[in-house]
């Protein structure tokens, strides 16, 4: 049992359904009263909530760890940053469920903060990638997964949470084009078995991204889902921690930026979207923003 208040679905898992949605504030409006109005109507039980760094700093406070998602240049490929004010991962298991809660928060947030982008997720096939491989084998679980997501200490800090969520466009037509023996060697495991492969070429997926090959060690929590619209389609990243450090390590070396060696992964699949997001705890069944609004 999780021994923080955190938000119970950081912890618990994804649902059928999810939306990935972000919103911009708008300068001119003061947002007080819109957060304090989502701490009174907004039900933990439904969606995981998030504050970017451009919010926080409105209240001239300093999440510790939190800061804004880099744009960050690799070798042959990019990452962007496209970071937003409020982060809303909504999940149910009836899409007219998520509808209903995004209506609602239409109307809690009204004219204070704009609606940016918003991305309909899904599990496939028992919790595996668009590519047919098993998303998030190394996640840990239990204590060892509160260990690495909740933050245990500070007043209004303790059981909240910090979060990665980069949005990743697949090409699966090309990496359909290669044999099943490539496909497995650039991911680093079998696909029918999900067998790590120890003799995968370096630039295998498992190989760069490894969380126990970092120092200090990069585990984190992810509850990625994937997501299909208007012939796209591709991975919502989305990973939590106690510190945003070991996703960005891993992406830093993902890139090459470590070694100059580029993961297979982006030779067909690419990052569109990326920002960071303070996960503030919870008091009973609301969401606390003592941190911020006291």
């Amino acid at each position: 049992m999780n021994r923080y208040p955190s938000q119970p679905l950081i912890l618990s898992g994804n649902k059928p359904y999810g939306l990935s949605l972000t919103y911009r504030h708008l300068p001119e409006k003061n947002p007080k009263k819109a957060l304090r109005d989502l701490t009174k109507l907004f039900d933990p039980q439904k969606g995981i909530f998030g504050l970017g760094e451009p919010l926080v700093s409105a209240f001239s406070r300093k999440i510790p760890g939190l800061r804004t998602f880099p744009g960050l240049s690799g070798i042959n490929c990019s990452s962007p940053s496209t970071q937003g004010s409020l982060w809303f991962f909504l999940q149910g298991d009836d899409r007219g469920d998520i509808f209903d809660q995004t209506e609602r928060l239409s109307d809690i947030l009204g004219d204070v903060f704009a609606p940016d982008d918003q991305i309909d997720t899904f599990l496939y096939s028992g919790g595996k990638d668009l590519s047919g491989y098993e998303d998030g084998t190394e996640n840990p679980d239990g204590e060892k997964a509160a260990e690495v997501a909740i933050i245990e200490e500070g007043m209004g800090l303790s059981g909240s949470s910090l979060v990665a969520v980069q949005r990743w466009i697949h090409d699966l037509k090309h990496f359909r084009t290669h044999s099943q023996k490539e496909r497995d060697n650039m991911i680093g495991r079998k696909q029918d078995t999900n067998e790590e492969l120890h003799d995968a070429s370096p630039t295998a997926h498992v190989k760069r991204s490894a969380q126990e090959s970092y120092s200090p060690s990069a585990y984190m929590l992810r509850r990625s889902m994937p997501w299909a619209l208007n012939f796209q389609q591709g991975l919502e990243f989305i990973a939590f921690g106690k510190t945003l450090d070991p996703f960005e390590n891993v992406l830093r070396r993902m890139m090459g930026l470590d070694d100059g060696i580029t993961d297979a992964l982006f030779t067909f699949s690419r990052p569109v979207r990326g920002g960071y997001y303070w996960c503030p705890p919870i008091t009973g069944d609301r969401l606390d923003l003592r941190f911020l609004l006291e």
